[in-house]
């Protein structure tokens, strides 16, 4: 078992040294990846709920987004009923970024693909989204 977390890790390694090299350099860090699509799959969304969707602790969201900000891709806005909530918009800096993220995502799943077969992704797809589910699971166990 402990090989299969090992390749996962080292998987979810490669993708980030993949995306760095393909993105301008100070464009986007690797882990900034998954906000961009979570915050411009919808908009407003608050940063606790980012942090749930992507089962990243709520200072690390907090971090990455203010490093976001900072280079004008998103905005944070308070819910007037309640300030310590921030909703978070993608800038339109952001949206224009969103094509050259998803081709670096698209050619990054071509390239690790090729040469297994359509069945064989579909079993790996499904067993993941299981142990996914159970790893969410678990978290919530902690909280």
């Amino acid at each position: 078992m402990w090989h299969f977390v090992g390749k996962l890790n080292k998987l979810s390694r490669s993708i980030g040294a993949y995306r760095a090299r393909r993105m301008d350099e100070g464009e986007l860090l690797p882990h900034h990846h998954s906000l961009v699509f979570a915050i411009c799959r919808e908009e407003g969304r608050s940063q606790d709920t980012l942090a749930q969707v992507l089962m990243l602790n709520k200072s690390t969201v907090a971090r990455s987004l203010a490093a976001l900000e900072e280079k004008g891709l998103v905005e944070r806005r308070p819910v007037p009923e309640d300030k310590r909530v921030l909703l978070v918009y993608p800038t339109e800096k952001m949206r224009m970024l969103l094509p050259r993220v998803r081709e670096v995502a698209r050619d990054w799943n071509a390239a690790v693909t090729e040469g297994i077969s359509e069945e064989e992704l579909s079993v790996c797809e499904s067993v993941l989204a299981r142990m996914v589910e159970k790893a969410r699971a678990l978290l919530e166990e902690k909280e």
